[in-house]
């Protein structure tokens, strides 16, 4: 009788609205961090209490809707593409729920809050390590102002903060339906509020007791200013990229790209005066034909050496003819005038530029340094963790990660960022052209920034440490997110047998 008058209660359709307007700033453009744990308890206790036929595709449909919402202007699709996606995103976003579903009412105690955190964790990896699109709508993410939390992605990955979070949602839907009164309830929720308390006093004790203590380099990253880069030519540039150059088109496009060159050394000329040792640009801030690239990059050798730094060139290539014209990379020059490394972007953004863009290899580069070991990613490439997981490895100490965004994922994109320096303890610099640039240390502590919104320089210029650390995450990779699969295997399987 208890069952049916719940699956009855009108309160239940609340629960499904107070979740629906906490969804829709529970994660992307406008995220308020607590709504991350409140949205998804409240969606919860509607599908625990509705039939399975109404309460799972209406949890669907709001999925849907307010990750459409919460995505707004990010994902670079347009009018109903969008909208399918959003309808995809929300089908897998509705899956761990369908677990829990199926499975929870079978078990109890203890094990029955543990399906939803283990299928959730389970399909956020699935989701980073299958998709185009990443580790995009991670939980995880919506906890970026907390330093504490971030911590424990030093040891799970952002799949470790994502459980916390559903866990939350099933130990609260337990205490609500059952109260206090019973002792596997109280059980529970003690077992939930100890590891709670271990993983606050651990990222506590990490920032605390175990602080950044390194040397520092001046780094300094620039974006050009705005410019046209086909300025002078006759108008045979097409879709952005030349076709059918005349000489006098070329003549104008080397022009252009060594008048962004001057600018840009320039600049850096002054950033070295004032004690930089690292300069880079951001992702693609210079348009130049391969056949003008030996002249850019042997300007650019010419100031290393001279001023003995290391210099970040990161021009946009252009092979015209090559069935993949777009070279977008950053070429590493040493203070001897020579290339320490070229690293192309590993990962194209799915649509026009992974259509036009060439790719090499997309292993991560590196170079020893008296600076620690640095090495390179692009924009895009930090969005998967399992791809940054060879940075860790390769226990690099400092990345430069020239991006490039726009309005809609300023400065949300960033933040995802510091997760992987958290992840695989390195130290990052992320220079964005068209959004917010931060310089942090392996803690995830941003230590300089720069919007390019606000700024008239748009120089990023930071002290960031020469040493990195080597994580927990960096040498296991994701075998938490593994366990996850095999404890939910193993609570289906319970399931199952209570049949």
């Amino acid at each position: 009788m208890r069952s049916e008058a719940i699956r009855t209660n009108p309160a239940s359709w609340l629960s499904l609205l107070l979740a629906a307007l906490l969804l829709l700033v529970a994660n992307g453009r406008h995220t308020i961090p607590i709504a991350a744990w409140l949205s998804l308890l409240f969606l919860l206790r509607f599908v625990r209490v509705q039939p399975k036929r109404i309460g799972l595709p209406v949890a669907w449909l709001v999925l849907t809707l307010t990750w459409a919402f919460q995505l707004r202007g990010m994902a670079p699709l347009p009018g109903v593409f969008y909208y399918i996606l959003s309808a995809a995103y929300g089908l897998v976003l509705v899956v761990p729920l369908v677990i829990d579903r199926l499975l929870a009412p079978r078990l109890s105690g203890l094990l029955s809050t543990l399906v939803l955190p283990t299928a959730w964790a389970a399909m956020e990896w699935c989701m980073a390590t299958t998709t185009p699109y990443g580790s995009w709508s991670s939980l995880a993410y919506t906890q970026h102002e907390n330093l504490v939390l971030m911590q424990l992605t030093a040891v799970t990955g952002i799949y470790g903060l994502s459980f916390l979070i559903a866990w939350f949602a099933a130990v609260g839907n337990l205490v609500w339906q059952e109260g206090t009164e019973e002792s596997p309830v109280r059980r529970t929720a003690g077992v939930f509020a100890a590891v709670m308390a271990v993983v606050l006093l651990g990222g506590g004790a990490r920032l605390t007791l175990f602080p950044v203590d390194a040397p520092t380099v001046r780094v300094a990253s620039l974006t050009v200013m705005d410019y046209d880069p086909y300025a002078g030519t006759d108008g045979s540039a097409v879709g952005g990229l030349p076709e059918e150059l005349t000489d006098s088109d070329r003549e104008a496009l080397r022009s252009n790209a060594h008048m962004v060159l001057d600018d840009f050394l320039e600049r850096a000329r002054r950033e070295v005066d004032a004690g930089a040792r690292i300069i880079f640009w951001g992702e693609a801030n210079g348009f130049c034909l391969k056949e003008h690239e030996p002249e850019i990059l042997a300007r650019g050798a010419e100031f290393a050496r001279e001023h003995r730094v290391y210099l970040g060139l990161s021009p946009a290539v252009v092979n015209v003819g090559a069935e993949r014209p777009f070279e977008n990379k950053i070429i590493l020059v040493d203070p001897e005038g020579k290339v320490s490394y070229e690293y192309w972007k590993g990962i194209p953004v799915p649509g026009p530029e992974a259509a036009i863009q060439a790719v090499d290899g997309g292993v991560i580069r590196n170079v020893d340094t008296p600076h620690g070991r640095v090495g390179s990613a692009i924009c895009f490439d930090m969005d998967f963790p399992g791809y940054l997981q060879e940075a860790g490895r390769l226990e690099i100490d400092l990345m430069l990660v020239p991006s490039n965004d726009w309005r809609e994922i300023d400065p949300w994109h960033t933040h995802m960022a510091r997760f992987r320096a958290v992840e695989q303890g390195f130290n990052l610099v992320r220079h964005v052209s068209r959004g917010f640039s931060v310089a942090t240390d392996y803690q995830g502590r941003i230590l300089g920034s720069m919007d390019h919104y606000v700024t008239e320089d748009r120089n990023l210029v930071a002290h960031v440490p020469t040493r990195g650390v080597r994580t927990f995450y960096a040498r296991v990779g994701d075998l938490f997110s593994w366990i996850c699969l095999a404890g939910l295997s193993g609570l289906a399987f319970g399931a199952i047998r209570q049949r």
